[in-house]
């Protein structure tokens, strides 16, 4: 029989080698807590200092139970691995042992091999569902599939950011052995798998912490979703970095993305954290752990975290494809082929210049960093379902400049993420959905719709009912990722073979890449050149203008370009409109081919 996980967690329910469970609360608004058991008597809770509450009782795993505060009221546990129904009921007692892995030895990919494929669970049916898509992907070239937050959430649909209970996975995805289940057929398929988890905020619905624990929260710091989490405490720190440790170690996962890290008041948490992790996984084990940080702030890369997502980077290839300039898009409306030269040879933009949109200065310088510290998306989650209507780049870009995008992105040393769908060119939206109860269902419906009323697009009340209602069941069944059946087949293959050529031609080449610059050559064309870890030099040209440009290609080989003709006008020092080129010029010992 193989082995199992388990954190030992110092708050929650633990099951004891003596049959007992022994629960352990901070609760420090209160005065009296109890255990009450389904089926059984309260059990008194007894105070261990510090406002933490303990008690032991006779039960085991399956047991439902919640705990009584002094007034009578039933809350659900903070730290519960399980939930009966939903936020608002009983927890379970599990039993993290019970599940027997089949792959235990189980080590990892290390980071350059990483290709991110980030997906909505729900979207796909649950767990299981997740799990009958895993070799289509790795077929395709996918090393790792990214889970939206799966941690409790109320209802039956939502993005994963509402969530209120960060240790007990959704049961509308499926349950605890079914998540261990996911995590086992991925690497089955010699896959990664990892999981956006928030720690910056708590979701408005089930969210009952204030009513014990007010100090977890802080008044003088407010977020876009309320007061600020208290991060000078230690019980918060330990908090959020054993649920870290508990979902990379008790499930498996081989990485984490941390969301809107920048909403996180003391961000000197992210490094002790992050240090522990590297202190706590076992050796010779790849674990991965990603930032979402709207700072740019670069400082974190150089320690224990591999990468941060590059949102200046969507953000300048968004202006290019679509013509955008709304909202923050006005930062990079101004010379926008600059910014991309910027992004491709040093991952921000923004490393410390006045942001217009934002107001004030914005960013850390990156220099030292790879290539390989930065993230590269054409769509994810927020960037095409915080959209009014969640039209994806298949609705707003030419078809030809999404091609010449998707190859730069796939081919250049940053570590691409794809979003579920864009690789079948997928014409469905991605929608904002959730499952309030219908007063707060009218909150988030007319909020959303306010949100959008400040764009001269949605000036028009009758125009903002067309944002579809969240809380409708038809938002959530409108994102399900459908194939374009005219076009999916050959995007499909373009995805297939760029994957397979960045595998076999710079994956292997990473490690000590780095930047040899880039330049415009075009209003929407810039060409860019990496030192690769083996000193072969790679040079990627793109174009996603309308006309074609010149283009003073080194020497090297070409390893991609967008067809025959592109190709071939290369070879005549020029670049076409909506298109690109890669070279790969290899060490002198190593034989050359032309073309």
């Amino acid at each position: 029989m193989s082995a199992g996980f388990a954190r030992a967690l110092p708050f929650g329910a633990a099951i004891l080698d003596d049959g007992h469970v022994r629960f352990r609360l901070w609760a420090p608004s209160q005065a009296e807590v109890g255990v009450a058991i389904e089926g059984a008597a309260l059990v008194p809770m007894h105070p261990a200092g510090d406002g933490w509450f303990e008690a032991m009782a006779s039960c085991g795993a399956g047991t439902r139970y919640r705990y009584r505060l002094a007034d009578g009221t039933l809350v659900p546990d903070p730290a519960a691995r399980a939930q009966a129904d939903d936020v608002h009921g009983p927890s379970v007692v599990v039993d993290p042992l019970a599940y027997q892995w089949c792959n235990p030895d189980w080590s990892g990919r290390p980071w350059r091999e990483v290709v991110l494929y980030e997906l909505h669970a729900g979207l796909l049916g649950g767990f299981a569902g997740v799990a009958r898509e895993l070799q289509r992907l790795s077929e395709l070239g996918i090393t790792a599939v990214e889970l939206m937050p799966v941690n409790d959430f109320p209802g039956q649909r939502n993005w994963g950011y509402d969530g209120v209970l960060p240790y007990a996975p959704d049961t509308a995805y499926g349950s605890t052995a079914d998540l261990k289940a996911l995590v086992d057929a991925a690497h089955d398929c010699g896959m990664m798998i990892f999981l956006d988890v928030v720690y910056n905020h708590f979701g408005p619905d089930g969210n009952y912490l204030g009513l014990y624990a007010s100090q977890i929260f802080r008044e003088d710091i407010h977020t876009p979703w309320g007061a600020a989490i208290d991060f000078r405490r230690p019980e918060v720190r330990r908090f959020f970095t054993e649920n870290a440790l508990y979902w990379l170690m008790e499930y498996r996962f081989d990485g984490l993305r941390f969301d809107a890290v920048h909403a996180i008041s003391e961000p000197d948490w992210l490094d002790e954290m992050a240090a522990e992790v590297r202190a706590t996984v076992e050796p010779g084990r790849h674990v991965h752990l990603v930032l979402e940080n709207d700072r740019n702030a670069a400082g974190h890369l150089a320690g224990n975290f591999d990468a941060q997502w590059n949102d200046d980077g969507h953000h300048v290839l968004h202006v290019l494809l679509t013509g955008e300039t709304e909202g923050y898009y006005k930062d990079y409306a101004d010379a926008p082929a600059d910014h991309l030269a910027r992004v491709l040879s040093e991952g921000f933009v923004f490393q410390g210049q006045e942001s217009r949109y934002h107001g004030h200065a914005r960013g850390e310088a990156t220099t030292g960093l790879a290539p390989t510290a930065f993230v590269l998306f054409l769509q994810n989650h927020d960037q095409v379902g915080n959209r009014a209507l969640g039209e994806r780049l298949t609705a707003l870009a030419d078809p030809g400049a999404l091609e010449a995008a998707i190859a730069m992105q796939l081919l250049c040393p940053q570590i691409p993420l794809i979003f579920m769908g864009e690789e079948i060119a997928t014409p469905s939206p991605f929608l904002f959905f959730t499952d309030h109860g219908p007063e707060l269902a009218d909150v988030v419906r007319e909020g959303r719709r306010r949100e959008f009323a400040k764009f001269p697009a949605f000036a028009d009340p009758a125009v903002r009912l067309q944002i579809p209602d969240p809380n409708d069941p038809a938002t959530f069944r409108r994102s399900m990722p459908d194939l374009d059946s005219a076009v999916a087949t050959e995007r499909l293959a373009l995805y297939r073979g760029l994957l397979a050529i960045r595998h076999a031609e710079i994956t292997p080449r990473l490690d000590g890449a780095h930047s040899l610059g880039a330049e415009v050559i075009g209003s929407a064309a810039v060409l860019a050149r990496w030192r690769l870890g083996d000193g072969a030099v790679l040079t990627i040209a793109v174009n996603l203008g309308g006309a074609a440009v010149p283009a003073d290609y080194p020497g090297g080989r070409v390893i991609f370009a967008t067809s025959q003709d592109v190709a071939q006008h290369a070879r005549a020092g020029m670049l076409d409109a909506h298109a690109t080129v890669a070279l790969l010029d290899q060490p002198s010992t190593v034989p050359q081919v032309d073309g």
